[in-house]
């Protein structure tokens, strides 16, 4: 498959796809936030929906452009606002593969957050996955592949993405952002350990906000230093963020300890702490609710 230049990084993965073997009609592509997951399903869907001569995607071709451009109408994102995944949009999902496609050859589905989808929703896209026309491809994006059914990930090609060097990072931000310094360069690729997308949206000005920010601090250094009962109060007051929001902290949470490893905090009891929080971070893929992870954060952690 051509194009895979325009994702950092992943050389295992770059070699499953450029083996020559044809592309599946379904994929799930895991890794954390940042990972490059959006990059690759773009890509994907633009060489399945390629009309162009040789190897796809060919780029030139009407299909590639459109898809390029965003308005192919034979790439269909669901659930692309955030919202969670339901079984009632799958099912309209299912009624409208079987609509054959406008233009190209096959109909893509992106599906941004599969990880979102229950028991039920899954369910249902694994009859589709089964026993759909065979011009229908899925593309699944997952931050963890184990949100994922078994009976799903079985029907579907799994490519997972992994952080790359900081010197690889570096590298890309600087070809993304020549005007900046290298101070700038080096700063964000050392702060988005290996994420490409968060590197690049702390250079874009889109990284966490200033009040993210200011309320990651505090956690810190509520849960390394104390005192435990303001750290109890801050923690009951997260019962009513939303998920994402919580996600956003927890990870700018872990950004500010690494940064006061060493300084101002103990590096034992901080990787203890950054080991807790990424933990936490994960089991909001699996629908735990903002209630549950208020508690788990004081729990045990001026044990640490």
């Amino acid at each position: 498959m051509r194009g895979l230049e325009v994702l950092a990084g992943n050389s295992q993965a770059k070699r499953r796809l450029s083996a020559g073997r044809g592309l599946s009609h379904a994929y799930i592509l895991s890794g954390p936030a940042g990972s490059g997951k959006r990059t690759l399903a773009g890509l994907l869907a633009r060489a399945l929906v390629c009309s162009g001569a040789g190897e796809a995607p060919c780029g030139s071709c009407p299909d590639c452009r459109k898809a390029l451009a965003g308005i192919h109408p034979d790439i269909v994102s669901i659930g692309e606002d955030g919202k969670d995944i339901s079984v009632a949009m799958v099912r309209a999902l299912r009624s409208d593969a079987y609509i054959r496609p406008n233009e190209a050859g096959r109909k893509v589905y992106l599906l941004p957050n599969a990880h979102t989808m229950n028991q039920s929703a899954q369910n249902a896209l694994l009859k589709l996955l089964e026993e759909g026309p065979p011009y229908a491809a899925f593309l699944l994006l997952a931050e963890n592949a184990g949100a994922i059914l078994p009976t799903v990930r079985s029907r579907c090609e799994s490519i997972a993405l992994s952080p790359v060097t900081q010197e690889e990072a570096q590298a890309v931000l600087a070809a993304r952002f020549p005007d900046r310094s290298a101070e700038e360069l080096a700063d964000a690729a050392r702060r988005c350990e290996g994420l490409i997308g968060r590197g690049l949206a702390l250079l874009e000005g889109g990284g966490h906000t200033r009040e993210v920010q200011d309320q990651a601090r505090r956690l810190a250094a509520l849960l390394l230093e104390g005192p435990e009962l303001s750290a109890l109060e801050f923690c009951t007051g997260l019962e009513k963020w939303e998920r994402e929001d919580l996600c956003a902290l927890l990870e700018e949470t872990v950004e500010q300890v690494c940064a006061g490893l060493g300084r101002r905090w103990e590096v034992r009891r901080g990787m203890a702490l950054i080991g807790r929080l990424e933990q936490i971070r994960r089991s909001l893929d699996f629908h735990v609710g903002a209630g549950h992870v208020a508690g788990w954060l004081c729990a045990g952690s001026f044990s640490l």
